[in-house]
């Protein structure tokens, strides 16, 4: 072990992790875009063991996030819903400021699959994936029947009702100066179709298929709790039924893998209470509006954030899968689809496509095959991001020329709106939309919603299947 890092981890391994004779290798795994996952090899009575290691993106300490109760929570978290009968690791260390390392915690290393897409489709899960969702409804019950203060957690939970989680979102999207108008559509009809606010339970708030383990035996863990808070448990329920986690199976609703009668089924066995169905909709429907702001956020961070790696601005190009679940929600139907122009570039050879080609199949075949782990991913994400900008070489003239068309005609009159300027037509129209001065049926201002989200997906992902589903 050569570098600063991988020394000091030995260290803090050997004195608080009982039976470590010294750290054998520290892979950071690929994922994970708001904090580090690790695989830790390490020898215990002159074997090879394996550890997990949770820690702060860029090994940060003592950074407050609004809405994130901190790693050393997230560690409580996983021992007391270990205690409650949820499937989870055990922890062994919660990493200390003296220990170098940034906040974070070691813990038990589980064998199962984590991948959202291998759930679906791994043969030997075969056998218990039909079986899945009821399961999984099962183990939220359970989450949900923790009593926070008997276990100590309600001083470090943050308290959330329906209507200051949409606030919240809406006011951290509105600070990143990104105007998304079906984001402000979005939130005025959830403001308007607010849940009454219950008694606050504990809400992991990231359930979803991709932050859980399964194995052939079923469930082994619950993962990534940075952000649970208190309130209302449905928010979990309609989480895991939202679409960007069903990995591309639009017929089965529950992470790509079950049924809402299966899910619920399970979670009613368990607690003895009848779901709401009309609530799981609710946060199902927040569930593409929060993580349609979660994905700007990642563009956010790329540009100010301490982690600016390739991953966050082509997360944060995902942000218009998520606008097109709200669509196909909330204003499905017909919608005009661009046609693709040639791409602007220099008249002399190579052209502006043919370099971003040769330079996106060098990462696909030489990068790719040279590598391995999350060096072999990031280079999948960055020739996934070079398609992006190939598909707006041919698309976005045409699409950005309709928007603002469009955006003329439904705001070019509002005080401040700058009828050459789409950005400033955006926030016009955002503002019109959020406070209530457009109403929501007017049929321009859905033909205009649909036909610019689903454009644009056309641009940033059009395998995704949200965007199948709207064409169709």
């Amino acid at each position: 072990m050569d570098d600063e890092f991988t020394q000091t981890l030995d260290t803090v391994l050997r004195r608080n992790v009982a039976g470590v004779d010294r750290l054998l290798s520290a892979e950071r795994l690929s994922g994970g875009a708001s904090q580090e996952t690790y695989r830790l090899t390490v020898e215990v009575d002159g074997q090879p063991h394996l550890l997990a290691m949770r820690r702060a993106a860029g090994g940060e300490t003592g950074v407050e996030v609004e809405g994130r109760p901190g790693l050393a929570v997230e560690a409580r978290l996983f021992q007391v819903a270990r205690a409650a009968g949820v499937p989870e690791p055990e922890v062994f260390y919660v990493l200390e400021p003296d220990d170098g390392l940034g906040d974070g915690f070691v813990m038990e290393w589980l064998d199962g699959e984590t991948l959202g897409a291998r759930i679906l489709r791994a043969p030997e899960l075969d056998e218990i994936r039909p079986r899945l969702a009821y399961e999984v409804g099962k183990v939220l019950a359970r989450i949900h029947a923790i009593d926070p203060v008997a276990t100590g957690l309600a001083p470090h939970l943050e308290v959330l009702t329906p209507e200051g989680f949409v606030d919240r979102m809406w006011t951290q999207y509105r600070e990143m100066g990104t105007p998304q108008p079906m984001i402000d559509y979005s939130a005025r009809w959830l403001l308007d179709h607010l849940p009454e606010a219950g008694e606050p339970r504990l809400v992991h708030n990231d359930f979803r298929n991709g932050n859980i383990m399964v194995a052939p035996d079923g469930v082994k863990a619950v993962l990534d709790w940075e952000v649970c808070h208190l309130g209302d448990p449905m928010r979990d329920l309609g989480w895991i039924c939202t679409n960007s986690w069903r990995f591309g199976r639009r017929d089965l609703p529950v992470g790509g893998f079950g049924s809402y009668d299966d899910l619920f089924a399970g979670y009613e066995e368990v607690s003895g209470q009848p779901v709401d169905r009309s609530r799981v909709t609710f946060w199902e429907v927040f569930g593409s509006y929060w993580w349609a702001i979660g994905c700007l956020k990642m563009g956010d961070h790329y540009r100010h954030g301490p982690d600016p790696t390739v991953e966050r601005p082509g997360i944060a190009r995902r942000s218009s899968e998520c606008q097109v679940d709200c669509v196909n929600l909330l204003i499905p139907g017909p919608v005009e689809l661009v046609e693709a122009g040639l791409p602007a570039t220099s008249t002399d050879l190579p052209g502006t496509d043919e370099l971003l080609i040769s330079v996106r199949d060098f990462l696909r075949t030489d990068v790719m095959r040279a590598t391995e782990g999350r060096t072999s991913f990031m280079a999948r994400v960055a020739s996934n991001s070079l398609d992006i900008v190939l598909r707006e070489l041919t698309l976005g003239p045409a699409h950005r020329a309709g928007e603002l068309a469009r955006l003329r005609d439904l705001v070019g009159g509002e005080p401040g709106a700058d009828s050459d300027d789409a950005l400033s037509l955006r926030r016009a129209l955002c503002d019109a939309l959020y406070e209530g001065r457009m109403p929501l049926d007017r049929a321009d201002v859905i033909h205009h919603l649909r036909t610019t989200v689903v454009n644009q997906v056309g641009i940033d992902q059009p395998v995704y299947s949200g965007y199948q589903a709207a064409i169709t």
